[in-house]
């Protein structure tokens, strides 16, 4: 497609939201405040199209973002604050700001000269810490692995995965010794730092940890399900079964797949 129907499309989407914002009632009641609850669910239903590799789900969940940064560039225009311009402009400015190995003379070598010089850069803004962009009310899960993302992004890091496992082994024994003790409060400390260390493993295994765990989510669901299936077809409930009865229709469950 041309740069011109791209633009005319998305001129035609501006034009719906001022025709949104000035006769729907609903609308017309939209803060910022109320849409940040639903741009939350609309970022959870993208991720889930992709982790499906569903393409078709995933161009009309791109499509419900879009309309949302439009929705929030708009009441940003009503204020006098932004308007999407404004918006455009700004992530423009900085992307040429933070790639100076393609606009200016900088060289880099890879990839991560390129996250090394970004999270400098960042700092040179004014970030007192590399940990800023990390946003306070990210899942705990995702937050570990933007953490570590961005401390290894200045150097700060193990320098092979076998020294990641040997944490990872060292935090299980520690774990397991507070689990005997039976103090929970520090069960729960050792039992994070188990979880803070496979995410670091993950890392220099290259996987994504959240979106392992989903994969295993939905395989969880996929089988637990074809379990609730096949007793419903032998018309026993779950709870009159036994754990040796159940776990013939999970291999089933399983050998599908």
């Amino acid at each position: 497609m041309s740069r011109d129907f791209q633009l005319t499309a998305f001129s035609r989407l501006l034009d719906i939201m001022d025709d949104l914002r000035a006769k729907c009632p609903w609308d017309k009641k939209q803060t910022l405040q109320s849409l940040r609850h639903l741009t939350i669910e609309e970022t959870y239903e993208l991720g889930d199209a992709i982790l499906d590799n569903n393409l078709q789900e995933v161009k009309k969940e791109l499509g419900d973002l879009l309309l949302h940064i439009v929705f929030y560039a708009k009441i940003g225009s009503e204020t006098g604050d932004f308007d999407i311009a404004d918006v455009a402009n700004e992530i423009c400015d900085k992307l040429i700001h933070r790639h100076p190995h393609i606009y200016g003379d900088v060289e880099v070598k890879d990839e991560e000269e390129v996250k090394q010089n970004w999270e400098k850069l960042k700092l040179k803004e004014g970030k007192k810490s590399v940990l800023e962009g990390v946003p306070k009310s990210l899942p705990a899960l995702v937050k570990a692995s933007r953490i570590q993302d961005k401390a290894r992004g200045v150097g700060f890091d193990w320098e092979q995965p076998e020294q990641v496992w040997e944490k990872v082994q060292e935090e299980l024994s520690e774990f397991h010794e507070e689990v005997t003790n039976s103090d929970k409060d520090k069960i729960e400390a050792e039992f994070g730092d188990v979880l803070f260390s496979l995410i670091n493993y993950a890392r220099f295994l290259d996987i994504n940890p959240e979106d392992a765990l989903e994969r295993t989510n939905k395989k969880f669901i996929h089988r637990f399900q074809h379990l609730e299936s096949r007793a419903s077809e032998i018309g026993k409930p779950l709870s009159e079964m036994t754990l040796a009865e159940m776990d013939v229709f999970w291999n089933e469950a399983k050998k599908l797949g």
